[in-house]
């Protein structure tokens, strides 16, 4: 097997099967009393200005990644879905050393409401759903990954075709739905100083996400993603379940 990559290895080119960017310019979102203010680019909370990146990635149903220039070890994304008003923060931050046996990357959770807006439905919440599913997926024609879901806590994966092809690892995993075949799945990875957040529309059977940590180079890295997803089964448990 070749020598481990870093996210500056495979990451070209991952977002070949991304849904398109989409502006925000004038929206202005009350997540539980934080008031953010949208450009073209750049979004403002108390008076800052950062970068943004947002997809619709279901309809109604936007997946918002920002950055800050104040604290570049840390990046959150905002799952909204203007259909129910329920919300999802996932932070990322990216410690300042290594701790063996832990992820660089830790990740918090905060399900919420739009201010103002109707709110219906069941909070997103941490789920069990994927335990025990395999899927393939393909980011573009040179990026083919398998995911088979474990448990509520890990999740492995091996590399098919790309840069990491013979690589594979079963990593941290959290898992949230948000009802009507929407879930969000986050990973934290032991080998590499690297997390995902990702948007899974398992109507449409694709995703959209991001990758958060640091490069060969110790430089901060921030590359989207975004895959087209094919089943390839689900095993059941007869008695004693995973975790």
């Amino acid at each position: 097997m070749s020598e481990w990559k870093a996210v500056d290895d495979f990451a070209a080119g991952i977002d070949g099967n991304r849904l398109p960017s989409v502006s925000l310019d004038g929206t202005v979102w009350s997540v539980d009393g934080r008031v953010i203010e949208f450009g073209a680019a750049t979004a403002a909370e108390d008076g800052v200005e950062d970068r943004y990146d947002a997809v619709e990635g279901a309809p109604g149903v936007y997946f918002v990644d920002r950055t800050f220039a104040s604290t570049p070890h840390r990046a959150e994304v905002l799952v909204v879905d203007t259909t129910t008003g329920r919300t999802l923060t996932v932070v990322s931050t990216i410690a300042d050393e290594d701790t063996p046996g832990t992820p660089r990357v830790a990740q918090t959770f905060q399900p919420g409401t739009l201010d103002g807006h109707e709110v219906i439905g069941a909070a997103p919440a941490p789920t069990r759903d994927l335990i025990g599913w395999r899927a393939l997926y393909r980011y573009s024609p040179n990026h083919l990954y398998e995911h088979v879901y474990l448990s509520s806590q890990r999740y492995a994966w091996q590399c098919l075709v790309g840069e990491q092809r013979g690589h594979g690892d079963v990593d941290l995993a959290t898992a949230y739905t948000l009802g009507g075949g929407l879930y969000v799945f986050t990973f934290r990875e032991f080998r590499i100083p690297v997390a995902t957040v990702w948007l899974y529309d398992l109507d449409a059977m694709r995703t959209t996400g991001v990758f958060f940590g640091l490069g060969a180079d110790g430089t901060v890295r921030n590359a989207p993603g975004g895959a087209n997803i094919t089943a390839l089964g689900r095993v059941a448990y007869p008695d004693t379940q995973p975790v």
